[in-house]
């Protein structure tokens, strides 16, 4: 009776250890028709927005009434988990967060206080880049650029 019931709690943790990989190891989104709001909240507003080739599209949102700008790469026709980024640098205060993976329709959100400084913000999908520096500040004119490796 013993060696059935210890095969029997060893079979009930493999099942488990295997369900709680399976729910928490996996690391593709599976939202379809995301928006940016949708990913970042409601309250936030897209204010500025790049092509990462026909692949997607990486915003840039900002929430006036507390004063973060959100970033996140959306792709235009989720899928097969393939790699993606998106970043939000805030030059003035060096203030980073980003979020990279194996997606299928978006990677972050990511948040950074914005609030009356100059953002630099991208994302990736596959192979293809994009990197938007010093934008939305009246001061300097935005830089963008597309790679592809």
């Amino acid at each position: 009776m013993r060696i059935a019931r210890n095969l029997a709690a060893a079979g009930a943790l493999t099942a488990l250890a295997v369900g709680a990989t399976t729910a928490l190891g996996t690391t593709a989104s599976a939202a379809p028709n995301v928006t940016p709001q949708g990913a970042c909240g409601s309250a936030y507003k897209t204010v500025n927005s790049a092509p990462i080739g026909s692949r997607g599209t990486v915003y840039l949102t900002y929430n006036s009434s507390n004063g973060k700008n959100c970033a996140v790469t959306i792709r235009s026709a989720p899928g097969k988990a393939t790699y993606m980024s998106t970043y939000v640098y805030i030059p003035d205060t060096d203030t980073w967060a980003g979020d990279d993976g194996n997606y299928t329709s978006y990677a972050g959100p990511t948040y950074a206080y914005g609030k009356g400084h100059c953002v630099s913000w991208g994302g990736t999908i596959d192979n293809v880049s994009v990197s938007v520096e010093h934008s939305n500040c009246a001061a300097l004119k935005e830089r963008r650029v597309t790679e592809v490796r």
